[in-house]
């Protein structure tokens, strides 16, 4: 069996002219903030490559440096000076974040409407709640990763009917697992979770039709693990070797795999799209509440 390696790039540069013809349209520049504490020279890769798409499509890009030696409280303050910003229209707290931090404090400190990650309570609670607001950027990215994937390109373009399939979820994480799941499940679809005290996980696994994997276990999903013909999307990252794994042993699932996802060049390319398209959104609140 040919597998197809999923172009994540390709439907970024997708997302990103319709983001940069919205940004045109707006009546200011929106200013997008990443806030970077420490010295983390992942994170502030991670940074850079934001800052560069954000710039491509018109959107001013804000690094926020702070020390690793910085406190909560003080953090928090400066959030706060950060949300008062004139036309500040999206923040983001790159993680992860010194030990001493509390986290989930740091990252309620950013006001609601700018919260473009959606890690805070507010903006969390309406995602769940199906109302009407900014959406997780990653879970996002493994939807439309997924509704770009065309089993039969000569009957035309338009995803995969999952209904009756097998689909497992690899972690229930903030980010990716427990959001898409709830994603696939507002679509009718019944999906396995599997966490670390999952006892079937390799039937599981093995059974699947669709396999998305946000566990952050590099290389963990090997060829002799899944069913010839599953679609695989690996959202999971990992350090090695000085640089960037998926969950996904590549190598191992080519010829067994329909369809994969690849790490790099797969999610985090369509996630970081998602993000400036969350600031586009962001932007539309705050002229609705100013006009």
């Amino acid at each position: 069996m040919e597998t197809t390696i999923i172009d994540g790039r390709k439907i970024k540069d997708e997302i990103l002219e319709d983001v940069k013809k919205k940004v045109k349209a707006l009546p200011f520049t929106p200013v997008f903030c990443d806030i970077l504490v420490g010295d983390n020279l992942v994170s502030a890769s991670y940074v850079r490559i934001k800052s560069r798409l954000a710039e491509s499509v018109g959107i001013k890009f804000r690094t926020a440096e702070f020390p690793e030696s910085i406190s909560t409280e003080e953090l928090i303050q400066e959030i706060d000076n950060l949300n008062r910003v004139p036309h500040m229209c999206g923040i983001i707290v790159q993680l992860p974040l010194p030990n001493h931090i509390d986290k989930d404090s740091a990252l309620g400190a950013i006001s609601p409407d700018l919260d473009v990650d959606c890690l805070g309570f507010v903006a969390s609670k309406k995602f769940y709640n199906n109302e009407e607001g900014l959406k997780y950027p990653t879970a996002l990215a493994c939807m439309k990763i997924l509704d770009s994937i065309n089993i039969n390109p000569a009957h035309g373009s338009g995803g995969v009917n999952l209904h009756g399939k097998e689909i497992v979820i690899l972690g229930q994480g903030k980010l990716v697992g427990k959001p898409v799941t709830h994603l696939l499940e507002s679509r009718g679809l019944e999906v396995s979770k599997i966490t670390r005290n999952t006892e079937n996980k390799n039937e599981l696994i093995k059974s699947a039709d669709l396999i998305i994997s946000a566990m952050g276990s590099g290389k963990f999903i090997t060829g002799d693990m899944i069913k010839k013909g599953a679609i695989i999307i690996d959202a999971g990252t990992s350090e090695e070797d000085g640089g960037v794994v998926g969950d996904v042993d590549l190598t191992s699932v080519k010829g067994i795999a329909s369809f994969v996802s690849s790490t790099p060049g797969g999610v985090g390319p369509v996630t970081v799209a998602y993000l400036l398209s969350n600031v586009v959104e962001s932007a539309k609140v705050i002229i609705s509440k100013i006009t």
